[in-house]
C-alpha cells in the first residue's frame, strides 16, 4: 500500500506527522477521512476555524494559510485492516525531502504514538518535536483530552 502525497509547501513552519492513512483516507484519497477521526474536529478548534464543516480543498488551504502541513511517518506498507499494529514493512517518509521543500519548518507533531516513534529522528534533524495523543477513534482518550494536548501545538503558530 502507498500512502497519501504530503500537504506541504515551502512556507510551511509546522509539519503534522501521523502514521499511516486508514483505509477510508486512502478510499476517499483525503487526510483523516474517517468520519469518527477527530484530526479535523480538533485541528479546527486549536486553529479557531471551522474545519470539519469544510469541503477538503478547502481544509487544505486553510492548513496551508496557516502555515502547517501533513504527511506520514510510513509512505508505505503491507497492512490488512487499518489499525496501526497491523503495519508491516513499513517504509518510512524523507526527512532530507521536507528540509528541501519546507526551508521553513520549524517543529514537527506526531498524530500519535506510533508517529511518535519517529520524533527522534526529527529532533536529531534540528527540528522542535512534540508527540500528541491520537486523533483515531481507536484511542478512546475522551476527545477534551486531547483537544487540551493539541492546542499545545499553537506554540509554533
Amino acid at each position: 500500500m502507498r500512502g497519501l502525497p504530503p500537504v506541504l509547501a515551502s512556507d510551511a513552519r509546522v509539519l503534522i506527522l501521523g502514521s499511516f492513512p486508514s483505509e477510508a483516507s486512502l478510499a476517499a484519497r483525503q487526510y483523516y477521512a474517517h468520519p469518527r477521526n477527530h484530526f479535523w474536529p480538533i485541528l479546527g478548534a486549536v486553529l479557531g476555524e471551522p474545519l470539519a464543516e469544510l469541503p477538503y480543498a478547502q481544509r487544505l488551504a486553510r492548513v496551508r494559510a496557516r502555515k502547517l502541513a501533513i504527511w506520514d511517518t510510513i509512505i508505505a506498507c503491507e497492512r490488512a485492516g487499518s489499525l496501526d499494529a497491523a503495519i508491516r514493512n513499513a517504509k518510512r517518509g524523507e526527512i532530507t525531502r521536507v528540509r528541501r521543500v519546507a526551508r521553513a519548518l520549524q517543529a514537527v507533531c506526531f498524530n500519535g504514538k506510533t508517529a511518535g516513534r519517529a520524533s527522534a529522528a526529527w529532533r536529531e534533524a534540528g527540528y522542535a518535536t512534540l508527540v500528541l495523543p491520537s486523533t483515531s477513534p481507536a484511542y478512546t482518550l475522551p476527545i477534551a483530552d486531547k483537544l487540551a494536548a493539541w492546542r499545545g501545538l499553537a506554540r509554533w503558530l
